[in-house]
């Protein structure tokens, strides 16, 4: 295995996510300062969701012209319009336009679109692209696209996003008739250690360097040898194979070859070959939906509803730590990839049972169970935590089991990703923003019982 193929692997795979996972670490600076608020999450998760055009296209290109797609252009015109959206939004990202009678945040919302139809085509052409290179080199991948949320939240704490300090303000009394003045606490968001346009601009560099990654892996003399190298073992394999099944079509009935299919050590694939039966190949698209509606749409759309009334601090480190639970599942996975379906429908349950926690928190805002404890505290961290570590090991698990049936399986899984992250955000926009089942409290006036 060549390190530079992994490295450019996962340096390729981080540009997947990487733009709009940074908006959501972002959130704390900037919505103090756009008209739609706290609002703007859930209305980010449906545009998310709109922006499944291109993944659509794709997969119906795939389904109805095979093999007229090349995902190679693709990529790169994906990826170029992110570079360039990521540095328009970090110079217009606050800048407002009057609609319906209030002011909208026009830019950043069609900048967000656009980014969002980079990251969700992402999911149907960085994958079968993967199928050029070894198998060994999915995970890295995996690995990568888990960083795309990390570092950007390593990046946000260091940035210093959302800090609210609570403090004594001098506010007018109409009501008694009197010119006196009272007070009350009010937050003070505390200036961050740099603006939100360096962290914008940070976004494109990151882009900027998938786009790199990506232009090696394509080009590079060392990865077009191991290529080559890798299509001729799969050649003789599949000979291999074919030679062995030619001798056994010509042997008696009373012959038997020495090693079963079932005992062979090399696993042949799957749903072409009826290694898995229909009801197991529903049950693993089934799950991949599932856990993607509640990774990508439920819960991201109440993550600041759960965490916020905990502080501002539970907030960031439950963000930053859930994104490292993400590669380190993906290098779990790379270490001990077992592709047991028992095993991962048990992971899915206990990760659904996290999720029901964090749920039950964010409904309960913004008076939520311990909100006043450090226990409170670390049991909705460590929730975020456990939660996107079992369900990112299940999802790597399954583009493995995936990517062992070829190019259309993987161009299929992502379509799925992507199916199960509009459902979950389309189902919780009306509970966020038109019923406003969640409440988010004021830091400083809200108060609890204890």
């Amino acid at each position: 295995m060549s390190l530079l193929t992994h490295v450019l692997a996962c340096l390729f795979g981080m540009g997947s996510w990487v733009a709009i996972n940074g908006m959501w670490v972002e959130l704390p600076l900037i919505v103090p300062e756009l008209p739609e608020e706290w609002y703007l999450p859930s209305y980010l998760t449906v545009l998310i969701q709109m922006a499944n055009v291109g993944p659509l296209f794709v997969t119906l290109m795939h389904r109805f012209r095979p093999g007229l797609l090349d995902e190679r252009p693709v990529i790169y015109a994906i990826v170029s319009l992110g570079v360039v959206a990521t540095f328009l939004l970090a110079l217009f990202w606050n800048h407002t336009v009057p609609l319906g009678g209030t002011m909208h945040s026009v830019a950043l919302l069609v900048l967000c679109f656009l980014l969002s139809v980079v990251d969700c085509t992402s999911s149907v052409t960085f994958l079968p692209f993967m199928m050029r290179l070894g198998p060994q080199y999915l995970t890295t991948y995996f690995a990568g696209e888990g960083l795309s949320g990390l570092v950007p939240g390593v990046v946000a704490l260091v940035q210093g996003v959302g800090l609210v300090h609570c403090q004594n303000i001098s506010v007018a009394n109409p009501g008694n008739g009197t010119s006196d003045e009272g007070t009350e606490l009010k937050g003070q968001y505390q200036p961050a250690n740099f603006s939100a346009r360096v962290f914008f601009l940070f976004l494109s560099a990151m882009m900027a360097v998938c786009l790199g990654a990506f232009l090696l892996l394509n080009h590079h003399p060392a990865i077009a040898r191991e290529r080559k190298r890798e299509h001729y073992f799969g050649r003789a394999l599949a000979d291999e194979k074919s030679d062995q099944a030619l001798s056994l079509s010509r042997r008696g009935p009373e012959e038997k070859p020495m090693i079963s299919p079932q005992d062979s050590p090399a696993r042949q694939s799957s749903f072409g070959t009826g290694f898995y039966s229909v009801p197991e190949v529903v049950f693993i698209f089934g799950v991949l939906a599932w856990v993607n509606a509640l990774t990508n749409g439920v819960l991201p759309s109440v993550q600041s509803y759960s965490c916020l009334p905990y502080g501002n601090w539970a907030y960031h480190l439950a963000a930053t730590m859930a994104s490292v639970a993400n590669p380190v599942a993906c290098f779990i996975a790379m270490f001990l990839p077992l592709r047991s379906l028992v095993l991962m429908g048990l992971l899915t349950l206990v990760g659904t049972v996290f999720g029901t926690y964090i749920m039950a928190m964010a409904a309960l805002s913004p008076c939520p169970l311990l909100v006043h404890s450090a226990s409170g505290t670390a049991l909705i961290v460590i929730a975020w935590i456990l939660f996107v570590l079992t369900l990112s090991y299940v999802k790597v698990i399954i583009g493995v089991i995936l990517r062992d049936e070829g190019h259309s399986a993987l161009v299929w899984c992502g379509a799925v990703v992507q199916l199960g992250s509009m459902l979950g955000a389309l189902s919780m926009f009306p509970l966020v923003s038109v019923y406003r089942l969640f409440q988010s409290g004021d830091p400083c006036n809200t108060k609890c019982p204890k």
